[in-house]
């Protein structure tokens, strides 16, 4: 017999939540300064708008690899894509 544990909401640290939000910007300033719009940049990547929104926001903790496909869209390099976050 499997036993449940309680489940409890647990919340990210705040520098990490700092993390996210800076990255978010990023991405939404990289994206505003190519005049697309957060649909037509989410369909670009292969993501759906709002996962892009949660994205921009710093509500999602994304992976490497999407990371990767946001600097591939944007046809600049990791680096580039993380400067200043």
């Amino acid at each position: 017999m499997h036993r449940r544990l309680p489940c409890r909401l647990v919340r990210m640290p705040k520098k990490d939540e700092d993390l996210l939000a800076r990255f978010g910007n990023r991405v939404r300033q990289l994206r505003s300064d190519r005049n697309l719009s957060q649909e037509a940049f989410a369909a670009a990547c292969g993501l759906d708008r709002a996962y892009m929104g949660g994205i921009e926001r710093g509500q999602r903790n994304i992976t490497l690899r999407k990371i990767e496909r946001i600097a591939a869209t944007l046809k600049i390099s990791l680096s580039e894509l993380l400067d200043g976050v």
